[in-house]
């Protein structure tokens, strides 16, 4: 079995269905994998051989669905460009992958054009309403050159699938190889564990080229024949009309999306009833947001608290609806088909509630990162993804996570854990997104430096924020400093971008 065969599967069981709405465009099954075929076969005309890399740059659209579908069904391996990233960002990965064709969005024609003549890997551009003098062929006519009928191609489970790029929270991102077979299993993981159902209308707002958006959002539907709305851009607005209009059952997102779907001024005038599962990845929610999720979304079950990363394709544990106020904090146990732990710097396994680095061993984890062998054995040893978060398992075997590893504060010999802070400033009702940092501080090493953004139309000083962590945290680890900013810099999977904040 491979990626592809989920289409084919689908299409051939209910060929009516709706598989994808994307704006104004509405496809079937048999529509969607048509559509792909076509894709397919222009692609190999031009010169696509198995196991070639096909860049692939759009928002969340059914050309983005088709493009990836087109290159896995093809035996090539789909490579994901992320929409926000600049020029020089776009021509390291197009580079450092050896991309050999290159799909993009008409928004991205121009700063594409300005860099195509570095990526000389690149035989195929196609671009979505391309320029008839540009140096782009157009995707509409360009998917409409091929033949709409099946042509296998011999791809197996362990044939490379996707690279995927890390978010790049430090440095430059690495290229992670993630297999059909990865995929497949991450698949049966995320289901048992989201308990996912067949003929689910699920609104895909995560980028899909994030593997939480492709692997997750977005495949599991095609797999169990549901209907995917892809939103091209987030806007709370948006989301709630296509939820009362289309009556989407499902949503997912991170925190700080959900946080501002939240604060929309008009989001009781629509009717949200529809939704009946709410996901969450990328951090933990805070108590306060989950309740008014549960407010806004009165008949879901609880919320499903996701956590994985990119080179585990992406899920490693699972924390279920029901269990979501019971043990609120917890990602959940390892999900079914996956090994984790939490061991010292040895490696040997900590006790419950105490602190290591969690690691995990099945058959999601990614081969490797493409071209870097190095980086390759730093997080893969016998087997293990060390994962560098720090986190905590209690005695039923559910996941805490602390935080990441390199994000460790230490003050005058004290280890400080960002997430425990941000915890406490979340809990004051003017605060609508925090995150900790530590700086260099001459007498204690390091010491706390908060970033806080407030609610909207609320003023608050520094004084009145310290003397509520006061309460709330032993004095070592309560900041120091406090910093109002009108955001907070995040990767596209909604972590925090720490680097950044360091350097304010």
């Amino acid at each position: 079995m491979n990626i592809s065969y989920l289409l084919t599967n689908s299409a051939e069981k209910y060929p009516e269905r709706t598989a994808i709405i994307s704006e104004d465009k509405i496809l079937s099954y048999k529509a969607f994998k048509l559509r792909v075929n076509r894709l397919a076969h222009a692609m190999k005309q031009h010169g696509l051989k198995k196991g070639d890399r096909v860049a692939i740059m759009f928002f969340n659209s059914h050309q983005f669905a088709e493009a990836y579908f087109a290159a896995v069904k093809s035996g090539a391996v789909a490579t994901p460009v992320s929409f926000r990233f600049v020029a020089d960002e776009i021509e390291y990965i197009i580079n450092h992958s050896e991309a050999g064709f290159f799909f993009f969005g008409k928004e991205f024609e121009e700063i594409i054009e300005s860099t195509y003549h570095t990526l000389p890997d690149v035989k195929n551009f196609v671009c979505v309403n391309a320029k008839k003098s540009g140096f782009a062929n157009d995707y509409e006519e360009f998917l409409s050159s091929g033949k709409a009928d099946e042509k296998p191609v011999e791809v197996g489970e362990n044939d490379p699938c996707q690279i995927m790029y890390t978010s790049g929270t430090t440095g430059k991102p690495k290229g992670t190889v993630i297999t059909h077979s990865n995929i497949l299993w991450n698949l049966h993981n995320t289901i048992l564990g989201r308990e996912d159902r067949s003929r689910e209308v699920s609104l895909i707002i995560g980028p899909m080229y994030h593997t939480a958006g492709l692997n997750n959002h977005f495949t599991i539907q095609i797999a169990l024949g549901g209907t995917s709305i892809l939103i091209k851009k987030f806007e709370p607005e948006i989301v709630l009309r296509y939820i009362e209009e289309k009556k989407a059952n499902v949503i997912s997102g991170s925190p700080s999306m959900y946080n501002l779907l939240l604060l929309h001024p008009k989001i009781d005038a629509f009717d949200t009833s529809s939704i009946t599962k709410c996901t969450s990845g990328a951090a933990i929610l805070p108590v306060e947001i989950k309740e008014k999720l549960l407010y806004i979304f009165p008949n879901a079950d609880g919320l499903y608290d996701v956590y994985g990363c990119t080179e585990a394709s992406p899920t490693i544990t699972i924390l279920n609806g029901k269990d979501s106020f019971r043990k609120h904090g917890s990602v959940g146990r390892a999900v079914s088909f996956l090994q984790a732990k939490v061991v010292d710097e040895e490696g040997n396994t900590m006790p419950p509630d105490q602190i290591g680095e969690l690691i995990c061993k099945g058959p999601n984890i990614m081969r490797e990162y493409y071209k870097d062998p190095k980086a390759t054995e730093e997080v893969i040893k016998n087997g293990w993804l060390h994962t560098g978060d720090l986190a905590t398992v209690d005695e039923e075997g559910y996941f805490y996570i602390v935080d990441r590893k390199k994000d460790m504060i230490s003050s005058g010999g004290e280890n400080i854990y960002p997430r425990e802070v941000e915890e406490v400033l979340f809990r004051h009702p003017a605060v609508a997104d925090a995150a900790v940092v530590g700086i260099p501080d001459a007498v204690w090493g390091e010491s706390v430096k908060a970033f806080v953004v407030l609610q909207k139309g609320v003023h608050m000083d520094e004084r009145e924020l310290l003397d509520h962590c006061k309460k709330h945290l032993a004095s070592y680890k309560k900041p120091r400093v406090v910093c109002f900013v009108e955001s907070i810099p995040k990767n596209p999977s909604g972590k925090v971008l720490k680097r950044l904040l360091k350097t304010l």
